[in-house]
């Protein structure tokens, strides 16, 4: 697993998840990203990090969360984004398996 590339010192590798449940769901969009050529939308999450839904992936509610706030810059989101893609199966559109 990668650890955090903004290097914030918690070391916590990003989550994919599809979240199924209602209590401590995400809040609604704060703001969308496009990052080489695929679109996010990110979300406030229910323990108070940073939900990333990836709109544009090829499998429905798929993403990964965030321990960090969505109020951090929007290059970290970027990196953040870039670590997910990177850990991608093309065939799939789920993270692969090493």
């Amino acid at each position: 697993m990668h650890s955090s590339p903004s290097g914030d010192g918690n070391g916590l590798p990003a989550v994919p998840a599809a979240y199924r449940g209602t209590e401590g769901s995400p809040g609604p969009v704060l703001f969308t990203l496009d990052v080489d050529g695929e679109r996010f939308a990110i979300r406030r999450a229910g323990s108070g990090g940073t939900a990333y839904d990836w709109l544009s992936g090829p499998n429905e509610g798929y993403g990964f969360g965030s321990s960090g706030t969505p109020g951090r810059p929007v290059q970290e989101h970027r990196e953040h984004i870039r670590v997910f893609l990177a850990m991608i199966d093309p065939d799939t559109g789920y993270i692969g398996d090493d």
